[in-house]
């Protein structure tokens, strides 16, 4: 099983998107949510990302909601 985390915010569009295609796929993960958490805001810029989305898919990151890299990574 793949893991998948998501770093999102409140007012993300694409946030809500990207949940809700990985609940539509069965596909479970950890929301780090960097409105309600200083420390996901800091690790999300510690790994030099400045917006939301970001997953990060058995270690492969994915900047934005990219259906097609989501689907290759999670091999659907």
């Amino acid at each position: 099983m793949k893991q998948v985390e998501i770093y999102t915010s409140d007012t993300c569009i694409q946030c809500i998107k990207a949940k809700e295609y990985l609940q539509t796929a069965n596909v479970d993960y950890v929301e780090h949510n960097i409105s309600k958490k200083t420390e996901a805001r800091k690790e999300l810029i510690g790994m030099g990302y400045m917006s939301v989305p970001v997953l990060i898919i058995d270690e492969e990151h994915v900047l934005g909601f990219d259906l097609n890299r989501i689907n290759s990574l999670l091999n659907k």
